[in-house]
């Protein structure tokens, strides 16, 4: 058995768990998530990974794994890609999950793998697309309505609005259009997450997705983006279609998966000794 932490350096945030691996018994000891908001990112980093240490309650760690933009963390023994990391996680969270959906702040992608988490292919959406979770907090802000709230409110739309699916631009002047028209803030994050999920269903039916697509990032706790994806993978007269899972740490799915990897690779490696200290940062 080893413990070991895995750090998902995002844009907006930063998601850092701890886990014992190995002997078939994994599992999440603690985890922290620490935001960005025009802080040094490093020391974000530090926050989050000393968050999910102390939680944890350990003073050594076997193997610290980072992932997305955590390359450069001082403390990593290493690092590995995103795709992989969120691939590794989703499965370990769910089992069935053949592919997985992470909706990070600035751009959206959707990973294929098999049983054992090996990655069968990969898109992303472009930079300008209105599909991530930066371009959902404007719209909130424009709207007068809080993050937390908007699946919510989404789900109790009675006639959805048509927003633009072509870029973040075009799409928040929309927005600004059918507020100033007085139209209702459900109708139009309704509309919104459709747009959304429209893209994210394209790039999921290019990889020929079939089982379970697992939703991971920040945006995953979005229940109307769920409930609009599955009516975007699932028409009306649909005989099959992907099912949308998640889970209360889809969050973290990129640290976890992290993790795993660490474990793994400190097992094939034969590592001696630990990893990280607590004196080593006292």
């Amino acid at each position: 058995m080893s413990v070991t932490a895995g750090v998902d350096v995002g844009s907006s945030a930063v998601k850092a768990v701890v886990m014992r691996v190995g002997e078939g018994k994994d599992e999440v000891l603690a985890h922290a998530l620490a935001r960005v908001r025009r802080r040094n990112v490093a020391q974000v980093v530090e926050e989050a990974f000393a968050g999910a240490v102390t939680g944890a309650g350990v003073h050594e760690l076997d193997y610290v794994a980072t992932t997305g933009e955590g390359e450069e963390a001082p403390f990593a023994t290493g690092h590995f890609y995103g795709m992989t990391t969120h691939a590794r996680g989703a499965l370990f969270l769910e089992p069935r999950a053949r592919a997985v959906l992470d909706v990070g702040a600035l751009h959206a992608r959707a990973v294929a793998m098999d049983e054992r988490g090996k990655v069968l292919g990969y898109k992303m959406t472009s930079q300008c697309a209105s599909g991530s979770g930066q371009f959902l907090e404007n719209i909130a802000r424009y709207l007068g309505v809080s993050q937390a709230d908007i699946g919510a409110l989404s789900l109790t739309s009675a006639k959805p609005e048509t927003v633009s699916s072509i870029c973040a631009v075009l799409a928040e002047t929309d927005v600004i259009n059918m507020v100033s028209r007085g139209l209702a803030a459900p109708d139009i994050l309704r509309g919104i997450h459709d747009s959304m999920a429209g893209r994210f269903a394209r790039l999921l039916q290019s990889l020929k997705v079939e089982g379970a697509v697992f939703v991971s990032g920040g945006l995953a706790a979005d229940d109307g983006l769920a409930a609009a994806l599955q009516r975007a993978l699932a028409p009306e007269g649909a005989r099959r279609a992907p099912e949308i899972v998640r889970h209360p740490l889809s969050a973290y799915a990129g640290a976890i998966g992290a993790a795993l990897w660490g474990g793994f690779r400190r097992q094939k490696v034969g590592m001696g000794g630990p990893a990280w200290t607590a004196s080593a940062t006292a």
